[in-house]
C-alpha cells in the first residue's frame, strides 16, 4: 500500500515523516530521490540536452541554475518535470514493491501525479501565520517569500477535499501524539 503524505511548506509534513521513520515504517521522500536521481547516467543526459551541461558541475547539480532557467519559462519547467517526475515515480514504485506499506513524503504529491499510486493519502495541514513562522525560522527566508511560495501550493481547504485524512499540526498537540493518533486510525481502516 502506498500512503500519500502531503502538506504545504512550513506544515510540519516532514516532521510527521520522521516520526513515522521513528516507528519503522518505511517513509519514501520525494525530493530527497529526485536529487539523487538527477545525478544518474540516463537522467542526467536528458537534463543537460534540455537546460546545458552547464547546470552540472562535475557531480554537482546546480539548483539555483536551473531554478533560474526553468521558472522565468513554465513550458521549460513542464519539460524538466516530465523528465524527472517519471523517473522519481518509477524509482517510488520499485521502493514500494518491497514493501507491505510506503509512506510516500511529496508537497507536490498532486501536482506531480504521484497521488494516482496512492491507495490512500494524509494531509498535514498547519494555519497560515504558523506556517510562516516556522519555515522564517527554519529556512531564514524573508516573510514575503514563504508568503509567495504558500501562494503558489495548494491551499488547506483545497488539500481537505482531496484527501483521506487530516492531521492537524496547529501546536495544540506535540507531533509524537498526532502520528500516534494517524497509526491508530489507518490500523483501524486496515489501511497498514
Amino acid at each position: 500500500m502506498i500512503i500519500g503524505l502531503t502538506g504545504g511548506i512550513g506544515s510540519g509534513k516532514t516532521t510527521v515523516a520522521n516520526a513515522l521513520r521513528e516507528r519503522g515504517y518505511t517513509v519514501y521522500d520525494t525530493d530527497s530521490a529526485a536529487k539523487r536521481i538527477v545525478l544518474t547516467s540516463a537522467v542526467r543526459v536528458s537534463i543537460e540536452q534540455l537546460l546545458g551541461k552547464d547546470v552540472y558541475d562535475g557531480d554537482t547539480y546546480l539548483t539555483s541554475r536551473v531554478a533560474e532557467r526553468v521558472f522565468a519559462d513554465p513550458g521549460l519547467l513542464q519539460r524538466l518535470n516530465a523528465i524527472v517526475h517519471p523517473a522519481v515515480r518509477q524509482d517510488m514504485l520499485d521502493t514500494a514493491s518491497r514493501h507491505q506499506a510506503v509512506f510516500v513524503e511529496s508537497a507536490i504529491l498532486y501536482e506531480s501525479g504521484f497521488d494516482r499510486d496512492c491507495g490512500y493519502v494524509v494531509a498535514v495541514i498547519a494555519p497560515k501565520p504558523l506556517r510562516i513562522a516556522r519555515t522564517v525560522a527554519r529556512d531564514n527566508r524573508s516573510e514575503e517569500d514563504v508568503r509567495q511560495r504558500i501562494k503558489a501550493q495548494m491551499s488547506n481547504c483545497q488539500l481537505r477535499h482531496r484527501v483521506n485524512y487530516v492531521v492537524e499540526n496547529n501546536g495544540r498537540l506535540p507531533v509524537p501524539v498526532l502520528v500516534d493518533k494517524l497509526i491508530r486510525h489507518l490500523q483501524k481502516n486496515n489501511v497498514i
